[in-house]
């Protein structure tokens, strides 16, 4: 008898089976199968190496944190004696404003510093809209009367700051790609041209972000020499983009010279003028390299700009971290680390999108990190 309903049991299970196939088959849904092994390494592992770098950093922060207090305890005894000793020492117990340590922040410090500062953008936030509707009829008689609106000047909040960051890095990758991929094309073409060129490349490419803005900045200043507007965007997009165009315009040579001659030999069966053949079988060929150059120049435009918005005075992601290390507030080493995080992440994210561009473009689908 329960050997029967045993084989009943069976028999509904197999039953079932093919059923919710066939109705996944219809709708045509594959059934997702999902591997213990698949499941660990892709979600597993990477929430553990998380939990196990947040760990060692809050272990790490700690182990500061104390070394500092006993040190200041220490120098306290030996300086005021014992009562001015003890006094510190509960003070930094109850961690009151007046006794905070200036070394590296716990998570819990970094998170409370990412709440204040997204509370501090809509608090900014309501500031604009206020000052608009505030000065919204002046502005109105100020235009018509061909006079500049007034246009507020507080302080940007932090998503302002990161939204300027993005702008100015942007703009210098399209610098670096209208400047690098044309002469990259012309001396990919030219054996005579590119030893010609070659040591420009060498000389320049490893330059230093710093001497390009010097650079930038002496000719600008000039070229705009009485100008009262804010000329520290110009500078720093211009300076990034010299500073990164480097990768791009060698993989772009390197692409077009490597170029398969019998694909050059089929444009010139075929008559193909000069601005064809570069369009309908040279820059296709040399998608994959002038995508992987396009790529670092990205990554370095994006390190570089921090140093060269705390030079030109850009509001920006540099400048904020300058001023953050110069304010010595309480949390101004956690919205540092906060900063730090947000670039990181940032040029991950821009990573991503260039490979994903690159995919789409290329005849190569294989491309990878």
């Amino acid at each position: 008898m329960k050997q029967s309903v045993a084989v009943n049991k069976a028999e509904q299970h197999v039953k079932w089976t093919e059923g919710l196939k066939a109705l996944l088959s219809k709708f045509k849904i594959k059934p997702i199968k999902l591997e213990f092994n698949t499941i660990l390494k892709k979600l597993i592992v990477p929430i553990l190496s998380i939990a196990a770098f947040i760990g060692i950093w809050h272990v790490g922060a700690n182990a500061l944190r104390q070394r500092e207090i006993d040190f200041r305890v220490e120098k306290a005894l030996t300086d005021q004696g014992q009562a001015a000793a003890d006094e510190l020492k509960a003070c930094f117990a109850a961690k009151t404003a007046s006794c905070q340590t200036n070394t590296l922040p716990s998570p819990s410090q970094v998170w409370s510093s990412v709440s204040t500062l997204i509370d501090d953008h809509y608090v900014i936030k309501q500031d604009k809209l206020d000052f608009i509707n505030k000065t919204a009829a002046v502005n109105a008689k100020r235009v018509q009367a061909g006079q500049e609106p007034i246009i507020y000047t507080g302080r940007p909040s932090f998503i302002d700051i990161v939204l300027t960051s993005l702008k100015t890095v942007f703009a210098g990758f399209l610098l670096a790609l209208f400047i690098a991929v044309p002469i990259g094309i012309v001396v990919g073409l030219s054996d005579t041209l590119r030893n010609a060129i070659n040591w420009f490349i060498q000389v320049f490419k490893p330059v230093s972000p710093v001497v390009w803005y010097l650079l930038v900045f002496m000719i600008v200043k000039t070229l705009l020499i009485g100008s009262s507007s804010d000329n520290s965007f110009v500078i720093s997009f211009i300076s990034v983009g010299l500073c990164a165009m480097w990768a791009t315009l060698v993989n772009t040579a390197m692409g077009v010279s490597s170029v398969d001659k019998d694909y050059i030999n089929v444009a010139k069966v075929l008559k193909l003028g000069a601005l064809q053949k570069v369009f309908k079988v040279i820059l296709p060929s040399s998608l994959p390299l002038i995508f992987t150059g396009l790529r670092i120049t990205l990554s370095v435009a994006w390190m570089v700009l921090i140093a060269i918005e705390l030079l030109a005075q850009s509001p920006g992601l540099g400048l904020f971290v300058w001023e953050e290390f110069q304010n010595g507030a309480n949390d101004s080493n956690s919205k540092i680390i906060v900063a730090m995080f947000v670039i990181g992440i940032i040029g991950f994210l821009l990573d991503r999108i260039m490979l994903i561009i690159q995919n789409a473009v290329s005849f190569n689908k294989n491309a990878t990190a």
